[in-house]
């Protein structure tokens, strides 16, 4: 009896607590929807290095010219590969030709790791392509994210944090090895050593 009084007296002190840790929670949870949503719909269009480098999801016709022209863009790499039978593809194509922007269609996978020939491809792209810079995939947030982290780590020479935030939740990337798209982590963890950073 006097147990299940304390137990009762425990409960009740730390049901307040309980309460505002679930709002919290919660509250933490809509916050990242709301954000979600937005970068959704404006694109996820992002600086990663102003007047070199740009990531951003797929584009709508008229939000990829305002991107163009704001930016100054002068090449867009498409991640998500050549898709001629696709609408977007055909629009995207269209607009860079008005723009006499270069189009490069490299196709890289969100659930698979990158292969050192892939690596290798990107960094010769990279080296040739007319900057500004404009990177997509769909959503702008897993292998966007990735080309984003590599240019920064191989071609910038920036701190293993500094590259590694482009895989963040501020651009919609869940860096936990349950996510649907952790080898995009798993590739730049990989790729560690070789980009310079001891200890990785």
């Amino acid at each position: 009896m006097v147990a299940r009084r304390a137990q009762d007296g425990v409960r009740k002190r730390w049901a307040p607590w309980r309460r505002w840790s679930l709002g919290i929670g919660g509250g933490l949870l809509a916050l990242v929807g709301a954000y979600a949503g937005w970068a959704y719909m404006t694109g996820n269009v992002h600086t990663v290095v102003a007047g070199e480098l740009y990531r951003s999801a797929t584009l709508s016709s008229g939000r990829l010219r305002d991107v163009i022209e704001s930016r100054g863009i002068r090449t867009i790499i498409n991640l998500r590969g050549r898709a001629e039978n696709s609408a977007w593809y055909r629009d995207e194509a269209r607009v860079a030709g008005e723009a006499d922007v270069r189009l490069i269609d490299l196709r890289w996978s969100a659930r698979r790791g990158l292969t050192d020939e892939e690596v290798a491809t990107y960094f010769q792209v990279l080296a040739d392509a007319p900057r500004p810079i404009l990177i997509h995939c769909f959503s702008g947030a897993d292998r966007s994210g990735l080309a984003a982290a590599l240019y920064l780590a191989q071609i910038k020479k920036a701190g293993e944090l500094t590259a590694e935030f482009q895989l963040s939740l501020l651009f919609g990337h869940i860096s936990l090895p349950f996510a649907p798209f952790y080898a995009m982590d798993e590739t730049f963890e990989r790729l560690e050593p070789w980009l310079g950073y001891e200890g990785s």
